[in-house]
């Protein structure tokens, strides 16, 4: 879960926190040039100390931000103008333009409470050290510049520590857990099937910077719920909590949901290939062949596990009376642990109902041609809902909008179960897993 904060922000704050004109300096009675031993002819002596009044200021130039790994660099530029006025009283005045530059690494660290800190180390060095030259000696400002320049290099490291805290840094992590607590929507209809996400903590693992942006990488930890049917109720939120230097782990996501064949989606799939099959005869042991015309399917699940199939069709056999009802059979749908292909164990008639001429009905449902037929639609059938299903959940959570949040996942994997027949339709039992990420985006 990245939170990313744009440094430009930081260069614009710091820019107006510096002023451009950092410090002034007016000395009198300095001393510009040291006593000196020298010899004359046969004797030596030592010349006088060359007293001079020291002026001068330093300006910055445009500060420069810019990072990469784990290091914000910040570079001031910086240029003095340093005269020596009344040299000796024989100089009126000599002026030294000088350079230098502060180079400031920021190291960030981020405290229990998610506000921002920063291990701030400074240098300087001068690109031309400020001096003249007088009566061939040269003159050295370094030292009186140097003086100053450390209560610039002072209060630069006061001021980045107080300007990381206005990345919003702490504000965007907040935002991104409030939002987190929320529903998403896994499949529209048929059926509506629903995930609701509960954080439960939020781990800090570190920052990258690149092309001036600060990227945190933050582990989010949270319950996945699912409901089939309206949108549950948003869990309720929970404040921030303190940070944990926990790493993160893999950016992965959990979850369960129901594969539904609904008995009203099957009954009509089922009466189509009855119909198809029936266009050529049953072979009936003890009768021959038998044609049939299916009328009507009725599907539902009834107890033990099972689900009942109600055929009401005619059937009659070459020169004999047609025979009509309504034959039901009973099958309990089973399939292997991740495995979607179903069978039907236990196919057997369990009655007959407003019927004709029962016997060929009987035989007639209780011949190969009949049994395999529903057991290969409702097969086929079971599979392409499947599919359908989780083609719809993919596109899904691929990107999801929150508000301002947006959750991206992808299934890696998927683990099924074993089929059940329940009241809605016939039920498979589906665990999914996959990466997910959560980001920021405000609309």
């Amino acid at each position: 879960m990245p939170i990313v904060a744009d440094l430009g922000k930081l260069a614009a704050t710091l820019e107006r926190a510096v002023p451009r004109r950092l410090w002034s300096i007016d000395k009198p009675g300095q001393t510009c040039l040291p006593p000196k031993k020298v010899k004359i002819l046969f004797a030596k002596t030592k010349t006088p100390a060359i007293q001079c009044r020291i002026t001068g200021t330093v300006v910055r130039g445009p500060l420069v931000l810019e990072g990469s790994g784990k290091t914000i660099i910040v570079t001031m530029p910086l240029h003095a103008a340093i005269s020596a006025r009344d040299v000796g009283g024989v100089l009126s005045r000599e002026t030294a333009q000088a350079d230098a530059r502060v180079r400031a690494a920021i190291r960030l660290d981020i405290a229990r409470d998610w506000s921002p800190r920063g291990t701030v180390s400074i240098a300087y060095d001068w690109t031309d050290e400020p001096h003249v030259d007088f009566l061939g000696q040269r003159i050295e400002f370094t030292s009186k510049a140097d003086a100053k320049l450390a209560g610039v290099v002072a209060r630069l490291e006061r001021t980045l520590p107080q300007e990381l805290a206005k990345l919003q840094l702490r504000e965007q992590v907040a935002q991104v857990w409030g939002a987190a607590f929320s529903s998403v929507q896994l499949n529209r209809a048929n059926p509506p099937v629903w995930m609701r996400i509960t954080p439960r903590q939020l781990s800090y693992g570190g920052y990258t910077i690149s092309r001036n942006r600060v990227t945190l990488a933050l582990g989010l930890t949270a319950g996945t719920e699912t409901f089939v049917g309206d949108r549950p109720p948003d869990p309720q939120r929970q404040p921030l909590p303190d940070m944990t230097r926990t790493q993160p782990g893999p950016s992965r996501i959990l979850f369960a949901i129901p594969v539904i064949a609904d008995y009203r989606q099957l009954e009509p799939v089922l009466a189509k290939a009855l119909v198809k099959r029936s266009r050529r005869a049953f072979e009936v042991p003890g009768v021959g062949a038998v044609r049939a015309q299916f009328h009507q399917v009725t599907i539902y699940g009834t107890t033990g596990g099972k689900i009942a199939v109600g055929l009401r069709f005619s059937a009659a056999a070459d020169g004999g009376e047609p025979s009509r009802g309504t034959i039901w059979l009973t099958a309990t749908p089973r399939n292997a642990v991740n495995d979607r292909r179903v069978a039907f164990d236990d196919l057997t008639v369990a009655g007959v109902t407003d019927s004709v001429r029962t016997s060929l009905l009987l035989k007639l449902a209780n011949a190969p041609g009949i049994s395999s037929t529903v057991s290969a639609a409702l097969t086929q059938n079971f599979e392409k809902d499947f599919d359908k299903l989780f083609g719809k959940i993919t596109r899904a959570i691929d990107e999801k909008r929150i508000g301002n949040v947006v959750v991206r996942a992808h299934i890696t994997d998927v683990r099924t179960g074993q089929l059940k027949a329940a009241g809605q339709g016939v039920y498979l039992p589906v665990w999914g897993r996959g990466t997910a990420t959560i980001s920021l985006a405000p609309r």
